[in-house]
């Protein structure tokens, strides 16, 4: 018999989020190579919501956002590793159309 398929549904503020691969090394604006065994303190990341709650006012599926990986709760589907937060850690939101943001496009 086949396991049953389970639809995930976020709760209340709760935002998944599926964290963006960097490559495996960086760039400086200098054009100094950047090799990925360095690490930096305190590093903000990029990722793609996968879910959200229904009291999430200002995110939706789809969006970017930037957030602090650190100390967030990681869950593992089909071998892909999300995290859920609350709505209130993300720091920013990349949207193809706002109304006030900074000027600034990726």
């Amino acid at each position: 018999m086949a396991d049953p398929k389970f639809e995930i549904q976020m709760l209340h503020d709760r935002v998944m989020v599926k964290i963006e691969q960097e490559s495996e090394e960086r760039r400086s604006t200098a054009g100094i190579v950047i090799p990925a065994t360095v690490k930096m303190a305190n590093r903000l990341v990029w990722g793609q919501v996968c879910g959200v709650g229904a009291n999430a006012r200002a995110v939706k599926v789809g969006d970017k956002v930037l957030f602090n990986p650190e100390d967030q709760y990681e869950v593992e589907i089909h071998g892909q590793t999300y995290l859920v937060m609350r709505e209130r850690d993300l720091h920013a939101i990349a949207t193809q159309q706002t109304d006030n943001g900074t000027g600034l496009y990726l």
